[in-house]
């Protein structure tokens, strides 16, 4: 078997709206699709004996076992792969069960999709799984331990932390999108203009000097101690004779922890030797060259929590111990221990499982214990200098039990250190009394303070702490949004974009769009190229300046990646035709107006899907839909539109050489064509229908109103700076050059209707084949080219796209031949000498329709020629 193909879909996909991360392996069985499992002997058993919890999977028989009656009765090796790669997951942790397994169209070769929760877990899961097949297939033993390791290291490392995870999972209950903007703990909330920033527990709104404070502990408790707050006696040292004083001023027991440290590391609790001080200086002075050394405060040690300025929850935390029993060891304690089911690896479960490192040892070490050493009963054995639960500690909710006195205290001390989150460590006998008067001392003040001892201490309730940080940065239930119009189809995608987008500029809107030929922020080209996948269109959401997106959608983002936003306000689709058929795994146009619909499902269910009523493919789309549909028309009298504007729906139609909406049984006039240039006067027919969808599209905004539509549509001049390769006209002095980014025959029949209307006396027609198509779209290219034009010039695409141009240029000449033997035919295959012919060779007053590929290059070479001209 092989992997043939590996894609990661990150957003709604062809396979799933709502489950928006998937892997999609193709992968080649060969040999092994004459195998089904009831044929290889043994294959179930040693399967069953692998992965025995495999028996909750219910497959399509829907209950448990399911799957491996399934097996038993026989079902082919990408369907056992797909829960292979589901259950290793679920054992490391990750507990994700949505797949599919489906034929490709080529014989023996299938895709196989499963759901991740963490990307480089679902890859190295899908590789591992093909693996294990192998493995159980030749009847080899295979170890799973070293995968699910793995899998367990490859989400410790990826994934978000507890804190920041519960802070986007809060989000996502609100409706806040989120975007992760790096492989650790950056995350953006809301998009465009409307976004807030995280990264772990530190918000956007958390201010520079408030961090600088915080992790400044000397600087943090000299300001605390000036506002009268309780804090520990100390000061700074940076040598052994700085150590010498400081032990002599303050005595023991001390305190000894680098003056910049976090999470507890290089601090030293209890020191009361000279020789603890000496080496806990040492420890500390790995983490900077000042050492903070104070008096050590005997009692508890408690965390609070403040956001926003208001106390939230406390917790107790317990390092890391065991309790002697008298009879076992200390390794025999820890590892009994570790057996509590709700201790993990990492951050998989509410506690993390205890681990003897050199710091444990250490402090028994001090005792003068070892690990077989047998405690006496009842005796705490603690195996860590903090209390982190990352380390194996405890945490018990005290919220409830705080005294009022010390809520105050804390949120002064936010106040004053200026931390908008902001964790309070607190060393006291108890919360129930004043910290100021039962002795207790205020440790430190942490920004970024971890959330996991509230959300899942170990006794006493789970606080959701992540809801105040999201009040927080989204008052007044905000969600964050900027509306979002995605459009797709097979044709026009691109001009209906940068025409919904002028109109939305037009009305007042920083709008940021997606096209074929780029990505434009508030009308400036910064990213060039074939700009419609998901990066692209995220490239937008992330843009702090925008606050209104309009995203071309095409087949090939979507089937490669999904989309990039769960949700749009507007889905647009302009048709679907056979484009594209035969990539990707799309054999048919039923299956391309699949792909197409994942934009419309996408829609929120306040939104609309605006859909061409004359498509049928499209038209259909609205059974399957969850959220309000529009609909466009060349005919106003077509009976869809009316049956739907009887039922009181919005619609757009071309009438009586106006472009009006349909209101139920209203009408709005909006524009006539012979005033939108766009159309050159109506005769660009194929421009009226784009008109049509981005006059729907806007008008479906209250903040757009039709004196906003009307003046986007009179105003939106079609060349080749606005609409490169749709539609560029170029006038030389004897002929003319119009070029269009006509690439499939749906596109190539809609021009060729344009250029019939056009005056001019000889019509050639420049034409090319993408040779990733089927031969018959091909052929059909030449066939049509020779139905309208009076001679035809061949030329090759820069890219072939797998053929050669002999193949190419046959099969064209084919399709010229079916229709018109006799056309003047002449092949150039290289663009820019076709281009250099017409130039040398033109015939007067004649046009050069003139099928784009790179339409840039095309472009710059006619204003190359056009230059030599002015210059001659």
């Amino acid at each position: 078997m092989k992997i043939e193909e590996l894609k990661i879909l990150r957003g709604p996909n062809y396979w799933s709206i709502r489950r928006t991360k998937l892997i999609q392996m193709k992968l080649d069985l060969q040999e092994m699709e004459q195998r089904p499992t009831n044929t290889i002997e043994g294959f179930g058993d040693r399967l069953a004996a692998l992965f025995p919890s495999m028996y909750a999977h219910r497959c399509s028989v829907g209950q448990p076992g399911g799957f491996f009656q399934r097996v038993a009765e026989g079902t082919w090796m990408g369907h056992v792969i797909e829960h292979i790669a589901l259950e290793l997951q679920t054992l490391a942790g990750m507990n994700t069960g949505f797949g599919r397994t489906r034929g490709t169209g080529e014989p023996g070769k299938y895709f196989v999709v499963i759901s991740y929760l963490e990307e480089d877990a679902g890859i190295y899961a899908a590789k591992a799984a093909v693996k294990i097949a192998e493995a159980l297939t030749d009847g080899t033993p295979y170890d799973l331990t070293e995968d699910i390791q793995q899998l367990r290291e490859i989400r410790e490392d990826t994934r978000l932390g507890p804190s920041t995870g519960c802070i986007v999972e809060e989000a996502a209950k609100r409706g806040i999108p989120h975007l992760r903007l790096n492989k650790h703990s950056l995350v953006q909330l809301g998009y465009g203009v409307n976004q807030k920033r995280i990264r772990a527990t530190i918000a956007s709104t958390t201010g520079n000097i408030a961090v600088d404070i915080a992790c400044d502990k000397e600087e943090t408790k000299n300001l605390l101690g000036a506002a009268e707050i309780p804090v520990p006696r100390g000061t700074v040292v940076r040598t052994i004779a700085g150590l010498e004083e400081a032990v002599e001023k303050f005595g023991y027991p001390l305190v000894i922890k680098p003056i910049d440290g976090n999470h507890g590391k290089g601090n030293t609790t209890n020191i009361t030797t000279w020789e603890q001080a000496e080496k806990a200086f040492e420890s500390a002075k790995l983490y900077g060259r000042s050492v903070i050394v104070e008096k050590f405060i005997t009692g508890f040690d408690f965390r609070i929590l403040v956001i926003n300025y208001k106390f939230i929850c406390a917790a107790l935390r317990t390092p890391a111990s065991v309790v002697g029993d008298g009879i076992h060891t200390i390794q025999w304690l820890i590892d009994e221990t570790n057996k509590d089911p709700r201790r993990g690896y990492g951050h998989e479960k509410v506690l993390t499982q205890i681990t003897v490192d050199d710091s444990t040892m250490k402090m028994l070490d001090e005792k003068g214990y070892t690990l077989e050493t047998i405690p006496p009963v009842g005796e705490l054995v603690l195996l860590k200098t903090t209390a982190n639960l990352s380390t194996g500690g405890t945490s018990t909710d005290v919220t409830d039990e705080v005294h009022p006195e010390n809520i105050v205290m804390c949120e002064r001390i936010a106040k004053i250190i200026g931390l908008d989150i902001c964790g309070i460590d607190i060393m006291a006998q108890d919360l129930q009394t004043p910290v100021s008067s039962n002795g207790g001392a205020i440790l430190e003040v942490n920004a970024a303070p971890g959330f996991r001892m509230h959300i899942d201490p170990t006794e006493g309730l789970g606080r959701n702490v992540a809801e105040p940080v999201i009040d927080m940065l989204f008052p007044d239930r905000s969600n964050g949004r900027i509306p979002i119009i995605a459009i797709t189809g097979t044709n026009g995608k691109t001009t209906t974009t940068r025409l919904t987008a002028h109109i939305s500029k037009t009305a007042g809107k920083k709008v940021g769009y997606t096209t074929s030929d780029g990505v434009y922020i508030q009308n400036q080209l910064l990213m060039k190229g074939d700009c419609t996948g998901p990066i692209s269109a995220q490239f937008v959401l992330k843009d702090p300046t925008v606050d209104f997106a309009v995203l071309e959608c095409a087949r090939g983002g979507i089937l490669k990646n999904g989309l990039a936003f769960e949700h749009c306000d507007v889905g647009i689709v302009t048709n679907v035709a056979s484009d594209h058929i035969g990539l990707g795994g799309i054999n048919s146009v039923e299956q391309m107006a699949r792909v197409k619909a994942v934009v419309p499902e996408t829609v929120y269910p306040h939104g609309y899907a605006v859909l061409n009523a004359e498509d049928d493919l499209v038209y259909t789309m609205k059974k399957d839909l969850k959220c309000n549909v529009a609909l466009f028309s060349m005919d106003e009298n077509n009976p869809r539109i009316q049956e739907h504007c009887k039922k009181g729906g919005l619609a757009t139609v071309y009438e009586n050489g106006y472009i009006s909406i349909l209101k139920g049984t209203w009408k709005i006039r909006v524009c006539h064509v012979k005033d939108i240039p766009l159309t050159f006067e109506g005769k660009a027919v194929h421009n009226i229908a784009n008109c049509l969808s981005s006059v729907m599209a806007t008008y479906l905004f209250k903040s757009i109103t039709i004196e906003d539509i009307r003046t986007g549509l009179q105003t939106f001049i079609s060349s080749s700076i606005t609409t490169p390769g749709r539609l560029n006209f170029f006038h030389f002095k004897h002929f003319t050059f119009l070029a269009d980014f006509a690439h499939n025959p749906h596109g190539l029949k809609l021009l060729c209707q344009f250029v019939e209307q056009l005056d001019y006396p000889y019509k050639v027609g420049v034409i090319s084949g993408t040779g990733d198509r089927r031969d018959e779209d091909i052929r059909e290219l030449g066939s049509i080219s020779a139905a309208y034009f009076d001679e035809i010039i061949i030329r090759c695409d820069k890219n072939l796209r797998g053929r050669t141009a002999e193949e190419i240029i046959a099969l064209l000449q084919e399709g010229v031949n079916s229709v018109n033997p006799n056309i003047p035919q002449t092949v150039i295959a290289n663009e820019n000498l076709a281009l250099e012919h017409i130039y040398a060779n033109y015939k007067p007053g004649a046009l050069y329709t003139i099928m784009c590929d790179v339409v840039a290059g095309a472009l710059d070479k006619i204003k190359e020629l056009k230059d030599r001209e002015s210059a001659s």
